[in-house]
């Protein structure tokens, strides 16, 4: 069944996203009305402050910690500092014990620091800089003047390659001084163009030392195997294959930062607290905090909006879970077949809808399966009787054990393996089991021995049996099961075709296709019977006499045997006139199975 569209205003998804950006946008409004208030006090105490020149002195500070091993110089630098911006500047470690200040001044303790400088790790937000190790750190990497003028040869070679293919670029300070080149316009570069220049003498043992570090942190073996260039790209390569090995190089990449921190450690200042303060008030560097009336205006405020979210959940949340709880009440009754009134049209009220399309299913389906256990019961009930009534008689001594007595109760044995073979199909069928076994097939002939084979009961029953065969195709089909299938519906028609009449097969070929058909001359079948003859167990004669015998299991198998072959039966019936079983099947296909 195709679900039902749901109208959006109607939809659980449009509700819900309505009821969270009510709350949002409450939340939001009342939030940025607090932000305001209290920033417009907040920024009338921070006039004095100007964020260019922390910044400026951050990044005079970090150049110093990038150049220095240790703060021991540093006090001239914050005096110069000072002077120009008319602030008070101090160093202190993490335990406020102070390194170095431009001026006396209060205590810095209940001061909140402007930054904290540490040339191993760079903050981004003042500086720009995606790098958290500062560029100007120099270290063991620090060039001779022939290797500074060697490698700036190489950059003025590569920039002159650089040009030729429409590009343009210059000669910047890299990481560790070292110079490389920056490409300010994009033109048609040539690969060849060796933009990375070689690693320097004075740069190999430090890059060694690097190497070793990276390897023991990626877990690395063979720090051999880890090479590092001079502009700290990384490469591995597999000794046995000679291919580079992407997830071990992103895994020694990812210890780069961290192996080049413990390198340098050693040859820059410690990290240390900045504090950019008022001279004679410290704490004016500091977000003004809130006074009480702000603060019990703001607790007032958030409460009404977390109260107004509680109200709002709990009202949407009931509305929407009222029917889910009524399905799942119905859904634990005991007698499994729920049923419950969900009269929305929204997902719930189609889930509610398809479970009680489910539940009448479900109640259909058992009430075959009980008509089709009565069923089996019935028709295996009746030759069981009669043998059992039988093999009495004869114990008893009422019957002797003689001609007519073993054709009887071979023909209700016969019957009995007839009822066990037709079930055994059928539950091949519903378990996809249903085995063919394709060949090349003349199926005329199969046709007329099935015909041959049913003209003794045709002449017991008084039916005159006729072939009509237009062609004579060679079908890929099961000859077992056709002639299964023609024996169900030969056997049909003449149980069904009074004394007198005739039963007719046909077969044809046209728009590649095999056309079977087996017309009587008998009672014919109501049109309102028509959708149920392929049903299990169903016959015309509703009787349990069964004068007109079979097992009521012959043309469901016979569609079960069309349907393997990817074939289609079809039933055409006028009462008192006759009936025709028509069975279409491809003129060149192998069955399924």
């Amino acid at each position: 069944m195709d679900v039902p569209r749901v109208p959006l205003h109607r939809s659980l998804i449009f509700r819900l996203l309505a009821a969270s950006l009510t709350i949002a946008t409450v939340a939001v409004v009342a939030t940025a009305w607090l932000a305001t208030q209290a920033a417009s006090q907040t920024i009338q105490k921070q006039i004095g402050q100007s964020l260019s020149d922390d910044k400026n002195v951050y990044d005079e500070l970090l150049a110093h910690a990038a150049t220095h091993q240790d703060w021991s110089g540093v006090s001239p630098l914050l005096t110069t500092l000072a002077a120009k911006i008319q602030r008070r500047i101090t160093l202190t470690t993490d335990t406020l014990r102070v390194i170095a200040d431009s001026a006396p001044g209060p205590s810095l303790a209940d001061a909140r620091p402007s930054a904290t400088v540490d040339a191993l790790a760079v903050d981004a937000a003042l500086t720009g800089r995606t790098n958290r190790i500062d560029y100007r750190i120099v270290g063991p990497y620090r060039l001779t003047a022939a290797e500074q003028r060697s490698i700036r040869e190489q950059l003025t070679t590569a920039l002159d390659c650089l040009h030729d293919g429409g590009a343009e670029g210059r000669i910047v300070s890299g990481h560790f001084g070292r110079p490389k080149v920056a490409v300010t316009e994009l033109g048609k570069l040539d690969s060849l163009c060796e933009l990375v220049p070689s690693t320097a003498k004075s740069e190999q043992r430090p890059l060694a030392q690097l190497r070793r570090l990276v390897a023991a942190c990626a877990g690395e073996k063979d720090p051999e195997q880890v090479s590092i260039a001079a502009d700290l790209t990384i490469r591995i390569v597999d000794p046995q294959t000679f291919q580079s090995d992407p997830a071990r190089e992103a895994e020694a990449t990812a210890c780069l930062d961290g192996s080049l921190r413990t390198q340098l450690d050693p040859y820059v200042a410690p990290p240390a607290l900045l504090f950019v303060t008022d001279p004679a008030d410290p704490t004016s560097g500091q977000v003004f905090p809130l006074s009480r009336r702000n603060l019990i205006r703001t607790g007032t405020v958030t409460a009404v909006v977390l109260a107004l979210a509680v109200v709002v959940t709990v009202l949407v949340g009931r509305r929407l879970t009222r029917p889910l709880r009524a399905l799942t009440e119905a859904a634990r009754r005991p007698d499994g077949h729920p049923r419950v009134k969900v009269t929305g049209r929204d997902e719930i009220g189609y889930l509610a809808a398809a479970l009680d399309e489910l539940a009448e299913r479900r109640e259909q389906s058992e009430q075959q399966r009980r008509a089709m256990v009565s069923d089996v019961a019935h028709e295996l009930r009746n030759p069981l009787t009669n043998i059992k009534t039988w093999l009495e008689a004869v114990h008893d001594g009422l019957a002797t054990v003689d001609g007519p007595v073993l054709t009887l109760l071979q023909e209700q044995t016969a019957q009995l393996q007839h009822i066990v073979d037709d079930l055994r199909d059928l539950a091949a069928a519903d378990a996809g089991t249903f085995r063919m076994h394709p060949e090349a097939t003349f199926v005329n002939d199969v046709a007329a021995q099935v015909v041959d084979a049913h003209r003794p009961n045709a002449a017991t029953a008084r039916v005159g049996l006729a072939t009509e065969f237009d062609d004579d195709p060679e079908l890929l089909v099961d000859p077992v099961r056709v002639r299964q299938l023609i024996g169900n519906l030969l056997s049909n028609a003449i149980r069904h075709t009074p004394p007198g009449g005739t039963v007719t097969v046909r077969t044809s070929t046209g728009d590649d296709r095999f056309v079977l058909a087996v017309a009587d001359t008998g009672v014919g079948i109501d049109p309102g019977d028509l959708p149920k003859i392929f049903e299990r167990f169903w016959r015309t004669d509703q009787s349990r006499t069964r004068h007109t015998g079979g097992s009521g299991l012959g043309l469901s198998i016979a569609r079960q045997i069309a349907d393997a072959h990817g074939g289609e039966i079809t039933v055409s019936s006028e009462v008192g006139v006759g009936t025709t079983v028509t069975v279409s099947l491809p003129a060149s296909h192998a069955p399924t199975g």
